[in-house]
């Protein structure tokens, strides 16, 4: 089952208005003729860095299967946690330091192996632990 990520507020008000601020800077540029040609190359980079944050954005969802197990993508950040591995999952709490392919604060904690944790923010907190429980009844639900 594939899960959306849950696009908080304040974080698409910062990254849509970060995009907006570097286009702004690029198009304007453009326009006005400031930016001669031997300097397309910043522009490039910019542009650049505004294709990431969209695709950090826009491309972070989370996939369950009982075969691969818990498969996060964020951008050009993926990966794969066995269902196995997984030993206690934290509801509506934020990651601060650590691991978090998410959009939106109020995610879930998933704590697996012995010291790892990654933070992930499903749109809906509760279908993703009914799901992930069908999977496996032993990992330990905490508020």
């Amino acid at each position: 089952m594939k899960f959306e990520s849950k696009k908080d507020i304040l974080f698409s008000v910062i990254i849509l208005g970060l995009n907006a601020f570097f286009i702004t800077i690029i198009v304007l540029g453009l326009i006005n003729g400031e930016i001669e040609q031997q300097e397309y190359w910043p522009l490039i980079v910019i542009f650049g860095v505004v294709i990431l944050i969209f695709w950090l954005f826009f491309g972070t969802n989370y996939e369950l299967t009982k075969q691969d197990g818990l498969i996060y993508k964020c951008g050009p950040l993926k990966g794969q946690i066995k269902i196995e591995e997984i030993t206690q999952i934290i509801k509506g709490k934020t990651l601060w330091v650590g691991l978090k392919p998410a959009t939106s604060r109020n995610g879930l904690i998933i704590k697996y192996n012995k010291y790892d944790e990654i933070y992930i923010s499903p749109k809906t907190n509760e279908t993703f632990i009914k799901k992930i429980l069908e999977l496996n009844s032993n990992i330990k639900i905490t508020e």
